[in-house]
């Protein structure tokens, strides 16, 4: 018998039309197999993290349940980027499309491909923002509340898009 399991899901697009590529990677995320959609945050326009003179990005979380295993949903989720276009050339660089598997479930999983929950995401306003649209009263698999996380966050220059 298959477990569901409660996920979330980071979008962030900062090149070929971002806002079309995260609204159509929502898409593909509700459609993909073992998985059952239930809601996505709204859009928001974030400043970029990383290297200077990148356009701004377009950012979302969505939540679904799935009874994939991690490991097979994070390469259905690399198929959607790859046939996004996204290309991996430079750390933390401009993109067409990235996915980051931010909670699966109450789980912790380190291993060489992934860590859940995602490294950065009690840093990051464009992932802390829209979960909080999502899931206010979540609690990540340490016992940090994301309402917690939000005090010492700062919203920053991250802005809903209003499409």
């Amino acid at each position: 018998m298959n477990n569901w399991q409660l996920c979330y899901i980071g979008l962030g697009s900062n090149l070929e039309d971002p806002y079309q590529q995260v609204s159509s990677a929502l898409e593909e995320l509700a459609a993909l197999p073992d998985c059952r959609a239930h809601a996505h945050s709204r859009l928001y326009r974030s400043d970029p993290v990383g290297p200077p003179g990148q356009p701004d990005y377009v950012n979302a979380v969505a939540c679904f349940e799935t009874t994939l295993e991690p490991l097979a949903l994070l390469d259905a989720l690399q198929a959607i980027e790859q046939a996004h276009q996204r290309v991996r050339i430079q750390h933390w660089g401009p993109r067409t499309l990235d996915l980051d598997l931010l909670l699966y479930g109450n789980q912790v999983i380190e291993n060489e491909r992934l860590t859940v929950p995602h490294a950065f995401m009690k840093e990051r306003s464009f992932v802390l923002y829209p979960l909080a649209d999502l899931a206010p009263d979540t609690t990540l698999p340490d016992g940090t509340e994301l309402a917690e996380l939000l005090k010492d966050c700062p919203q920053g220059t991250l802005e809903p898009i209003n499409q």
